[in-house]
Formats: C-alpha cells, structure tokens, sequence
C-alpha cells in the first residue's frame, strides 16, 4: 500500500496526552515509553507522526500555547496595559491550577533542570518565555506612547514584573497553592501598578 498505513489515532488528543506527560514529569524525565503509553501509539507510530522526542516537545509546546497559554496572546490584545498585565496573571493562575492538568506551567515543569543533550530544548523553552515578555513590553510601549502609561514608566521593567509574578505563580501552584489565595497575590500584585 503507498504511503504506509492510515493513522488509527487523533493526533490532537495524541497531542494533549504529551503535553501532559512533558508538563508533569519534564523533558528529560519523560520517557519515550511514558509518552507512547499516555498516548496510546507504539514507538514507530510516534515516530512517524511527530519524529524524535525533541520534535515531539516542539509540537506539543506549540500545542500547550495554542489550548491551554492562550492568555498570554490575549493579554496583548486588551484595551489597557492594566488589563493587559491582569490578563496574564489571571491566566497563569488558571493554567497553573486547572483541575486535571499538572500543577504549574508547562515551560517552568517542563525544562528548567535539563542536562547538556536537552540544552537546544532549554533553549526552545527559554526563548517561548522571552516572546512572551517582549510581548508585553511591546504593549505596555504602546500603551505608554497612547497615554495609558505615565511618561516615567519603564515598558521593559513592567513586562519583566508580570512575567516575574506570573513565573512564581507557577511556582506557588506547583507547590499546592491554590486558585483562590493565587488571585489574592494578583491583587496584590496589580495595587503596584503605575497609575
């Protein structure tokens, strides 16, 4: 038969199943045999369909920011940086502590302690965390140049605060803090912001 056989699984859900995986027990802890279980292919079908295990966390990063880190694409489109920086704590509050799904964030759990072979995954995860800061300094420039944002505020210094706030949310999370007490330090953290 050319072209092999169909595939007999949802690549979506083949997909969720390795975010999930990736999330809870990281990169290098994930084993290929973890993965092919949680997914429900064999090695072969995996390879096949998503390639190695470093292209298999490419995909599935890719598949965590379009499902579950939607905001912090929304957060740029909000009308105020305010909203904006509320948007992006909120969210990591709820990605962070949504039942069913591991503790934290995926690009925290995921690759933070990585030895040398997984360096070009590190690498991966680091740069998906610095767009999302230059994101936000990038709308919070903006909101500067409207009015938004007093003349004084530093648009780079604010965007590396919520991503700060947001990674130790993370942090919180996985450690059993829970949703409610997580939106209190949101407030919080917003009171700061420049008025």
């Amino acid at each position: 038969m050319a072209g092999g056989r169909p595939r007999e699984f949802d690549v979506d859900e083949a997909l969720d199943q390795a975010v999930r995986v990736f999330w809870r027990r990281g990169y290098e802890g994930a084993a290929l045999s973890d993965l092919t279980e949680a997914m429900g292919i064999n090695r072969p079908s995996l390879y096949a369909a998503f390639g190695n295990k470093e292209s298999l966390f490419r995909k599935a990063l890719q598949h965590y920011t379009d499902r579950k880190a939607v905001h912090v694409r929304d957060a740029l489109d909000r009308p105020t940086a305010r909203a904006a920086a509320e948007r992006m704590l909120r969210g990591a509050v709820e990605v962070s502590t949504t039942p069913g799904c591991p503790a934290g964030c995926l690009s925290l759990q995921g690759g933070l302690a990585m030895g040398a072979d997984a360096e070009a995954t590190r690498e991966r995860l680091a740069d998906w965390r610095r767009d999302g800061e230059a994101g936000l300094r990038d709308r919070f420039a903006r909101a500067q140049a409207e009015g938004d944002l007093p003349a004084g505020a530093d648009a780079a210094d604010l965007a590396k605060f919520v991503v700060l706030v947001a990674q130790g949310i993370s942090v919180q999370a996985a450690d059993g803090v829970d949703a409610e007490r997580l939106h209190r330090m949101v407030d919080l953290a917003l009171a700061a912001w420049p008025a």
